[in-house]
């Protein structure tokens, strides 16, 4: 069997060793191992050259989204029959892949998604289905997160962190969109690959650990290092929206309640808190325009 992993990189030298360090360890041994580097300059780049057991495509940084694309393009001209997405901050377990291929004869499944742990505890936002009608409750129905879940079960969403594709969904539903550059563009893929008749199978034995992030900040330190990309998630989470809803209100409405929530908060925490500023309310709203307006890319 032809599994190509496909890991995606940016500045975080040390986390992609450890990476890969784990994917070397599968108790089932891939067939390639393929590292998109988007630009990094904290020297990723030249030692990834020095492996001689990794495939490493450079490129500009294109996001998460451009990255994935140009992994699973490799992947789908090498033929490959499954392909393991990944970022660099998840570190699967020895036998991830083999518990993962235990579950790779079942008909009809497209895709396969481990269970991710932060500091040994469950860590998910995969879903049960898509709310495409009510602008008022959220787009992920039935989310794992509030469940107890033990043994397989078929879900409608999960992220790029261990997604684990068949080979012949690529060739029919195609490759990300990466326009997105980052965010929703797992959401993205999922979605289409489930209109298409495939199922997603969540499998719990499937172990992967992810490193955490921002753990001694406060909300302000936390919320200033991450604004750059609320522009993204507020636009491709509003394009999700306008693109696939079943009527008006899940176009419109659903991404103008959640753009509001971040003008409020950069309103009122503003004068108090460095984390926000008055004229990032400008770029919330032009994030949400450009979201049903469908006009995509990077900023």
């Amino acid at each position: 069997m032809n599994v190509i992993a496909v890991v995606v990189t940016y500045n975080r030298l040390e986390l992609l060793k450890r990476n890969l360090s784990c994917l070397r360890r599968q108790t089932v041994p891939l067939t390639t191992l393929v590292v998109v580097d988007n630009g990094s300059t904290d020297g990723t780049g030249a030692w990834l050259d020095e492996q001689e057991d990794v495939k490493t495509i450079h490129q500009t940084n294109v996001g998460g989204a451009g990255g994935f694309y140009t992994g699973m393009e490799y992947a789908r001209l090498a033929d490959a029959d499954w392909i393991w997405c990944m970022d660099d901050d998840v570190f699967p377990r020895p036998d991830c892949l083999e518990q993962l291929l235990a579950y790779a004869g079942y008909e009809g499944v497209g895709i396969l998604a481990p269970r991710r742990l932060l500091e040994g505890r469950i860590y998910t936002n995969d879903f049960l289905s898509f709310n495409l009608t009510r602008p008022f409750s959220s787009m992920y129905s039935g989310r794992l997160s509030k469940m107890e879940v033990n043994s397989p079960v078929e879900i409608s969403g999960t992220a790029f962190e261990g997604l684990f594709v068949r080979g012949e969904v690529v060739r029919l539903v195609g490759l990300p969109n990466k326009d997105l550059f980052i965010f929703c563009d797992d959401t993205d893929y999922c979605l289409r690959t489930v209109a298409a008749g495939y199922k997603i199978l969540y499998v719990p034995t499937a172990l992967m650990d992810k490193e955490k992030f921002f753990s001694d900040d406060s909300w302000g330190e936390r919320n200033k290092k991450k604004k750059w990309k609320r522009f993204y998630q507020i636009r491709n989470s509003s394009y999700l929206n306008h693109h696939y809803g079943k009527n008006w209100a899940v176009k419109y409405l659903r991404g103008f309640n959640g753009v509001i929530g971040y003008i409020l908060i950069a309103f009122f925490s503003a004068p108090f808190s460095g984390a926000y500023r008055w004229t990032d309310i400008p770029m919330f709203w032009k994030a949400y325009t450009d979201g049903i307006r469908e006009r995509l890319g990077r900023l």
